[in-house]
């Protein structure tokens, strides 16, 4: 052999060397992208690019760590770099929808993890992550679709039971929706999710079926005494059964913790002054509107005039709000029975055919006029 020929499988013995280092980072960088190291996953996978600029797996790597630090933008470019290498690459195409998810973007991650399907039509991660996002856009028929097909091929799936109870609730179907979250409770039994009890719960809330409510919550307290959806449900459920010493007793049990939360001190005055402890309840409506405006807060306080026999003053508060809230029937009863108080029905009879005028129906306000022009 001449001294300045080269042997053919030097390059190949190259070539080797370089897969096998390739394939040594990429494994470390995996291994620290599992231990949440990230730095550490992402130097490895910048090595593999100073070797191979299109490495499928250092593209998706580095995507994936920047995805883990909520980088979501940076990541996106990352993917895309290895989709157009690497087309139709399942890993990239995942971390691109989850980023689209996560930047709240779900019509472009509905269209990404559709085409996932088509190499991967069985994935059942993708298929309630497809669900989800059509449930986010309000695609009520697709993403019962999806989720149902996810139940077909596995019948105790708990994101597509949840994911069903969602969906029903968010369209206000609530006995559908118990349907699914009941399923899970038979599957899981104790070990039940706090955030299923409190779904259920919410389900009774709003069936006005407030026993069956509280014990939902009760049950989600003993996991977390201080769970704030927890507390909110046992204070609602109460209010709604007109026990309004034990629905305080939970507005005021969330204020330790969240003192200047306008929405609780407004049901705290609310449920004072329903127990006619007057001065306390505008106390809790004042702290309300220090933190700012609310209607519910202004209506308490007009309310206790009115109960005091201000009238005019309640009178001033009821008419401001009526400017915002003019599809409000409370309004025009409090106010009618503020006029009827100060003996001018002729106003009363105004204002209730003013709401009347506004094309909605409401027996209260109907009685109430028919009474005023039979007198």
């Amino acid at each position: 052999m001449d001294n300045n020929e080269v042997p053919d499988n030097i390059d190949e013995t190259s070539q080797n060397e370089t897969a096998n280092l390739i394939s040594e980072l990429s494994k470390k960088g995996y291994n620290y992208l599992k231990e949440e190291l990230l730095d550490e996953a992402e130097e490895n996978f910048y090595k593999i690019l100073e070797y191979e600029p299109e490495n499928n797996y250092a593209l998706v790597g580095i995507g994936d760590v920047e995805r883990k630090r909520g980088h979501h933008k940076k990541a996106i470019e990352y993917y895309k770099k290895c989709l157009q290498f690497h087309e139709g690459n399942n890993y990239a195409l995942f971390g691109l929808a989850d980023c689209y998810k996560a930047l709240q973007e779900y019509a472009k991650a509905i269209e990404i993890w559709e085409q996932y399907l088509i190499h991967d039509e069985n994935n059942i991660t993708v298929l309630t992550r497809v669900a989800d996002a059509y449930r986010k856009v309000k695609n009520f028929k697709r993403s019962k679709e999806v989720y149902l097909k996810v139940l077909e091929k596995e019948a105790d799936n708990a994101y597509a039971l949840i994911g069903l109870g969602h969906l029903h609730y968010d369209f206000k179907e609530y006995e559908a929706a118990l349907k699914y979250w009941e399923k899970m409770m038979l599957i899981h039994g104790e070990n039940i999710d706090i955030r299923v009890l409190t779904s259920i719960g919410n389900c009774h809330r709003k069936l006005k079926t407030f026993e069956k409510g509280i014990h939902y919550f009760e049950q989600a307290l003993k996991s977390e005494p201080n769970n704030f959806y927890a507390l909110f449900g046992m204070a609602d459920c109460y209010r709604g059964l007109n026990n309004h010493e034990k629905s305080l007793e939970y507005w005021l049990n969330i204020l330790e913790t969240d003192p200047d939360n306008k929405v609780i001190l407004t049901r705290a005055g609310d449920a004072l002054r329903n127990l006619e402890q007057l001065d306390k309840a505008e106390e809790y409506y004042k702290r309300a509107l220090n933190i700012e405006f609310d209607t519910y807060a202004v209506l308490g306080l007009a309310l206790i005039n009115k109960n005091k026999g201000n009238y005019l003053e309640a009178l001033e508060s009821l008419t401001g709000l009526l400017v915002n809230e003019s599809k409000n029937p409370r309004l025009y009863t409090e106010i009618a029975e503020c006029y009827m108080e100060l003996g001018n029905k002729d106003k009363a009879v105004e204002i209730l055919t003013r709401f009347v005028r506004t094309g909605q129906r409401n027996t209260r306000i109907s009685e109430l006029l028919e009474k005023l022009k039979e007198e």
